[in-house]
Parts: structure tokens; sequence; C-alpha cells
């Protein structure tokens, strides 16, 4: 999709400071981060509050305003600015979801629909814990794994950054969990 032209018109305001460009930036794409969160954070099973909902979206403001807009600078319009919003505000919010609840993204890759193992999910609380168990997955396992719950990325980005088709991303994320439930299983203490 094209760049429109109100979207066009936007961006070169705020990159040159004209008055009350960012206010009209962020009313036009403060809706969009809201769902980018909101998403975010149900598909990792994390509940938010208001506060939280809150500090993340100025997390993504500030990222595309750090740097002197920095973010905006690097637009290229090959995607609609949305689009290109989308991108960022996923990166931001999964980072910082990741940072804040370690867990939760770990227990949708384990125990995810099957496994209701409340031990496992108490056992694996950091972000150590997260990269000790993907060690033992290899190559693009490995790689899908990250990008997808680590990163927030879709399928769609995923089959581009590792060159696989689409529709393999799913089945190999599946056997990944698998092994990730298995090795957690085998590293419990017993009795």
């Amino acid at each position: 999709m094209a760049l429109l032209d109100i979207d066009r018109n936007l961006l070169e305001r705020c990159l040159n400071g004209k008055p009350r460009a960012w206010e009209d930036f962020v009313d036009r794409f403060m809706g969009l981060v809201v769902h980018v969160i909101n998403h975010s954070a149900q598909c990792r099973s994390i509940n938010l509050n208001a506060t939280d909902r809150e500090d993340l979206t100025a997390e993504v403001f500030l990222a595309i305003v750090d740097n002197n807009m920095a973010a905006l600078r690097h637009f290229r319009g090959k995607s609609s600015l949305a689009t290109y919003l989308t991108v960022i505000a996923r990166r931001v919010v999964v980072r910082k979801l990741v940072e804040g609840h370690a867990s939760v993204p770990l227990d949708a890759m384990v125990a995810e629909a099957a496994c209701d193992d409340t031990e496992l999910e108490q056992r694996i609380s950091n972000r150590e814990e997260v990269d000790r168990l993907l060690s033992g997955l290899q190559g693009s396992e490995a790689a899908v794994v990250r990008l997808y719950h680590l990163e927030g990325q879709s399928y769609e980005e995923i089959s581009r950054t590792v060159g696989m088709p689409t529709n393999s991303v799913g089945p190999m994320l599946c056997r990944a969990r698998a092994k990730l439930r298995r090795r957690a299983s085998a590293d419990q203490p017993t009795g």
C-alpha cells in the first residue's frame, strides 16, 4: 500500500518540527499503538492493567522520537506508515513484555494448550532459563522459536528471515515446543 497523502504531510510536519505536528501524529496513531499492545499481550497470555498499557504506549512513542525521530527519518515509504509503525510498536512491546514477564512467553511455548503443569510455570521464570531451554534446539528450530515467541514476528516475517515456506513455520514451532516440553520435564528434579 502506498503512503497516503495525509501521512506524508504529517510525517513531513513532524520531521520539520511544525507546531502541533507531534500531537496530530499521536492522535492519528494512538489507536494503532494501543491495538498492537493489546494484541501482543493477548498473544502471550499477559493481562495488562491501564498503567501497563500507558507505560507501553509511552515506550512505543519514545522509540519513535528517540534520536531526533530517527525511526521516522528511516521510513522509506515502501509500505504504509501504519504498517511501518505497527512493526516498530510490536518490536518495542514484545521486548518490554519479555523483559517484564519473561516466564509468560516461555509458558506459551512450553505449556501451550496441552500442558497445565503449574510447577513448570513456576520453575521457568527468567530469560536465562529461556535461553538455556532454547539452547537444546538446533539451527532453524531455535531461530523460529526466538523470532516468534521472543521477537513477536509473524509467520510471514519468519519465513522471509529464515528462508523457509510460510506453511512450514507452524509445524516447526509445534515440533520445537514438543522438544522444549520434553527437555523441561527431563530437567525437573525427581522425588
